[in-house]
């Protein structure tokens, strides 16, 4: 998707207004020279060192006068764009009913305090009403939509709002990256069709292109990818992925198509079938059964057998999370996905090959019906009705083709504390399983059959898999932070909150809806993780609490430096640049050191030596390599306006 010319390539520096002046002195900038203890993250130490943000308590921050300056232009470019791309802006409540109260609860219909659990803020007020903290705001908004909108006239309709939010994190770390009070834009958008104009497909491809030009013009280094929909639901969806070693997600791409997605939602393009065929192969020997007492996990397992984890079958026991008609129509109550010890489960992937939802089986209700949970082996499921087994393509081998010898494998004893080897699929599952069908799609036709065992993709991607889109290229993995998701709703919460209106023909319909969330000091941070050194941040010009930093080497306001610093900074000013002038009392060292520490991008030094050639040093701060130039100062202006590619 192409991105627009205008606004996303325009000058950081405003020419219609005049920049701001402040003087350290005068404003709150507590830098330090050591990083909180709790500070793991680039980010949190270099935010906390650099006086941006302050801890108040467990994933809470105060943002202090340099990070809400960032903080307003991320927003700034944050409105320009949804502006400009249709949206309004509005504010809603962070509360949130979640009982009845004056005849509202937000909650009952969509299941949003099921769905975030332990997540959701909740408290109650002095009449015992219980509510919530607002994670996101789909509720709110659909109930103001449907109070306010009954005809399809109304529509399209794009409504947004930047504001605080609440995730009851349970360990909140990494600063502003993972915390329990956040700053968020999240926009919402009614549609009465999907495709055309003013269809669902019209604006998502315009929230597409809007955090396009956000992110590029926020100086970020970013990747859109793929993404599953997580408890937000919808039929599709796209993250935005700030580029950087530290980050705590992981993204595959193809690079010979461009093709980006995270682990949750990348696809594996085909992988050749075992020779012999799934399943087929005699047994590396007879089924031998091991106390394994004190193994709970993988790791655990193969230290004790000395097995490798790709010897390893991990199964995993999912319950089919739909309606009694889906389960008379599909007939399955659990689905066993089977996997290698060293792969994980992509529970995305096991929905679409069973066609129905699952969520993971609660493990006493699972044991009850004779899943030992954790050491569950695909032998459980011979015998029971309502069981479909999914197996991964990479575990449903029985010849070890490398070694040219059968597959050893171990897997689950079904009773706890104990663990067979030389499992063989063909010996062990009680029934011939060599007519399984193999499947990349949906198990199209396995409903309605006798057939209870199918091979499908059904693990997470890794870096090395064959890509999806180009035939012989593989999958490369780099790590990212997601700073903004967009989704395809669809009729989800309109159907949950009975939200129809009138269509052309005066009938009745769902609205289909549309989610698109940025987070707005997670931003910031991810900034920070992306662009910084050993001595600080590396602020790209656009979202920096200021552009220019003056460093005068005497701090009396009568000095001929200080004099040339006034003069200067309101120059700067009237071109549009926001400055700060260190006036601070300091040895120019320490000036140096936390002007490197804050990361202006340009740091202008006024000393003896520049003034007697009628100059300043000019120097930026994304440049580690030279120690800066002599500029003429009636040049300075000029200079800086070239550096910001005004």
């Amino acid at each position: 998707m192409s991105t627009t010319s205008h606004p996303a390539h325009r000058s950081p520096i405003s020419t219609t207004r005049h920049g701001v002046i402040h003087n350290w002195s005068r404003t709150l900038i507590p830098t330090s020279k050591d990083a909180p203890s709790d500070a793991e993250s680039p980010s949190h130490k270099l935010l906390s060192r650099a006086g941006f943000i302050r801890r108040v308590t467990a994933g809470v921050y105060d943002y202090l006068p340099l990070a809400w300056r960032t903080l307003n232009k991320i927003s700034a470019i944050v409105r320009e764009e949804m502006d400009a791309a249709g949206g309004s802006e509005l504010f809603m409540p962070v509360i949130v009913p979640m009982e009845f109260y004056e005849g509202n609860n937000l909650y009952k219909g969509t299941g949003r305090h099921e769905a975030y659990g332990d997540l959701l803020f909740k408290l109650s007020d002095r009449k015992d009403m219980k509510v919530a903290l607002g994670p996101t705001h789909e509720e709110t908004i659909t109930e103001l939509v449907k109070g306010s909108v009954s005809s399809y006239k109304a529509l399209p309709l794009n409504l947004y709002q930047i504001q605080t939010k609440f995730r009851d994190e349970a360990r909140p770390r990494a600063g502003l990256l993972r915390c329990r009070e956040f700053i968020m834009k999240d926009a919402y958008s009614f549609h009465l069709k999907v495709e055309g104009p003013g269809g669902l497909n019209d604006a998502y491809d315009a929230m597409y292109r809007a955090y396009t030009n956000i992110f590029t013009r926020c100086g970020l280094d970013f990747t859109p990818v793929e993404a599953e929909s997580g408890p937000i639901g919808g039929s599709a969806s796209h993250e935005f992925m700030v580029n950087c070693e530290s980050g705590e997600d992981t993204v595959l791409t193809c690079p010979a198509s461009g093709y980006a997605a995270n682990v949750e939602k990348c696809d594996i393009g085909p992988r050749p079938a075992p020779s012999k065929g799934y399943f087929a192969g005699d047994p590396s020997g007879p089924l031998e059964e091991v106390h394994t007492p004190g193994c709970p996990g993988i790791e655990d397992v193969c230290a004790f057998m000395k097995v490798k984890a790709a010897n390893m079958l991990k199964t995993v026991v999912f319950k089919v999370d739909s309606s009694p008609e889906d389960l008379k129509k599909f007939g399955e109550e659990w689905v066993i996905a089977v996997v290698r010890g060293d792969h994980d489960v992509n529970e995305g992937k096991v929905k679409q090959v069973a066609q129905c939802a699952v969520k993971l089986a609660d493990p006493a209700e699972a044991r009850a019906k004779g899943f030992e949970i954790g050491f569950v082996s695909p032998r459980a499921a011979v015998g029971k009705k309502g069981v479909l087994v999914i197996v991964d393509r990479d575990a449903a081998v029985s010849f070890d083709e490398a070694k040219g010898k059968p597959m050893f494998w171990v897997t689950g004893g079904d009773k706890k504390d104990h663990h067979v080897k030389h499992f063989n699929w063909q010996r062990d599952l009680g029934k011939d399983p060599l007519g399984a069908k193999a499947v990349g799609e949906p198990a199209a036709g396995l409903r309605g059959t006798d057939d209870y065992l199918t091979v499908a993709d059904v693990r997470n991607a890794l870096e090395g898999d064959p890509s999806p889109k180009v035939p012989g290229s593989k999958l490369v993995a780099k790590r990212g932070i997601e700073v903004g998701h967009i989704f395809k709703l669809g009729t989800k919460y309109s159907d949950a909150m009975d939200f129809r209106i009138l269509n052309e023909k005066q009938e009745r319909q769902s609205v289909i809806m549309g989610c698109y969330g940025i987070g707005v000091s997670r931003t910031m941070a991810a900034c920070v993780e992306m662009s910084h050194d050993e001595n600080g941040i590396k602020w790209p010009l656009p979202i920096a609490p200021y552009h220019v930093i003056i460093t005068p080497m005497s701090a009396d306001p009568a000095s001929a430096a200080m004099k040339a610093a006034c003069e200067l900074s309101g120059a700067l000013s009237r071109a549009g640049f926001d400055v700060l002038v260190d006036d601070r009392d300091e040895r120019p060292g320490v000036k140096f050191k936390d002007a490197d520490l804050i990361g202006i991008p340009i740091r202008l030094t006024i000393g003896d030596k520049a003034l007697a050639e009628n100059s300043v040093e000019f120097k930026l701060r994304a440049d580690t390599t030279s120690k800066g130039e002599l500029v003429k100062m009636d040049a300075v202006v000029s200079k800086c306006l070239s550096a910001a590619g005004a």
